[in-house]
């Protein structure tokens, strides 16, 4: 579906209350572009797989929001050029030219292409559908993966973590269940490293279409590796189509405080001696998961790090 979409020049001090007359007028999903450098707190945050490199600010910020084609857009317009006069006589709200363009769903999948490209975690080459294996490379496992809508090229630390993890645990019986599977990286490589059978949950529709995307480009088959939308935490239908006590491995690639709510649920899915990969966890919040894997009753069986990234490992 094609979008109108307008792109606001403000300044960095007035993107804020900007951002939010946006909303206060029905406006929806505002993106913000600026300068300004991050945090190391927007870095946890953010969790993505590539940090972009921001330039020196200079106090411009453009805000880009979207119209569908059926809305009024000379209305909204007008009703946004006439509470940005108002805001100017209390902030500098910049010039507040707004530019006008049209685009598409598939210009987000596409933007990617430009800053990922073909890389190794180990002996694994994870390669996108635009590049070519290299011919000293066809003897490696290779795994395809689009970079898109959905979390998970294999370029983040915490995934990393939990590939390695996977490798050390996964046998030619295990049966996994990958929590927020994202692209679905996690639990196709547990096929390729030989597992018998991968199910993935995730909130995001997004997620299970992309993951559909990629196990076609690997060659893997919807009679292996299930996936579904739904919040695994609270939702009883989720739980009861996953399943109770039928997991060799559960892997959890999230944020330490989901992962604190995920885990006293998520040990009914394992069986027992099943193996809990846990990652997505900022170093600070090591100690947070650990407890909560205990207070579940599992037994850590290991620690790992990358960078400022922590996996931890446990058993049922």
């Amino acid at each position: 579906m094609k979008w109108n979409k307008f792109r606001l020049k403000t300044t960095t001090e007035a993107e804020d209350i900007v951002s939010s007359m946006l909303m206060d007028l029905g406006i929806q999903g505002v993106e913000i572009e600026d300068k300004v450098p991050l945090t190391q707190r927007d870095k946890e945050q953010m969790f993505v797989d590539i940090l972009p490199e921001i330039e020196t600010d200079d106090g411009v910020a453009y805000l880009n929001f979207y119209l569908e084609p059926g809305d009024d857009k000379d209305r909204i317009l007008a009703d946004v050029r006439r509470e940005l006069q108002g805001l100017s006589a209390w902030t500098d709200v910049g010039e507040c030219l707004i530019e006008e363009s049209e685009t598409e769903d598939v210009d987000w999948v596409n933007n990617w292409k430009q800053y990922f490209h073909q890389f190794y975690v180990d002996d694994i080459l994870i390669i996108p559908s635009w590049e070519d294996v290299k011919p000293e490379d066809t003897a490696k496992l290779v795994i395809h993966i689009d970079p898109g809508t959905a979390f998970g090229t294999g370029m983040h630390e915490t995934t990393q973590l939990c590939i390695r993890q996977l490798r050390k645990y996964v046998t030619d019986s295990t049966k996994i269940l990958d929590v927020g599977c994202g692209s679905g990286i996690l639990g196709m490589l547990a096929l390729k490293f030989g597992a018998a059978y991968s199910v993935g949950t995730d909130l995001d529709p997004c997620a299970i279409e992309a993951t559909y995307e990629n196990m076609e480009a690997n060659g893997i088959t919807k009679d292996r590796y299930e996936v579904m939308t739904g919040n695994i935490i609270d939702d009883k239908t989720v739980q009861d189509k996953v399943g109770y006590g039928s997991y060799d491995i559960v892997v959890a690639n999230i944020l330490a405080d989901v992962l604190v709510e995920l885990t006293p649920v998520i040990t009914e899915q394992l069986k027992e001696g099943g193996v809990y990969i846990t990652s997505g966890i900022i170093d600070e919040k090591e100690q947070t998961v650990t407890e909560a894997v205990r207070a579940a009753g599992l037994t850590v069986l290991d620690v790992t790090y990358q960078g400022e990234w922590v996996c931890v490992t446990a058993r049922k």
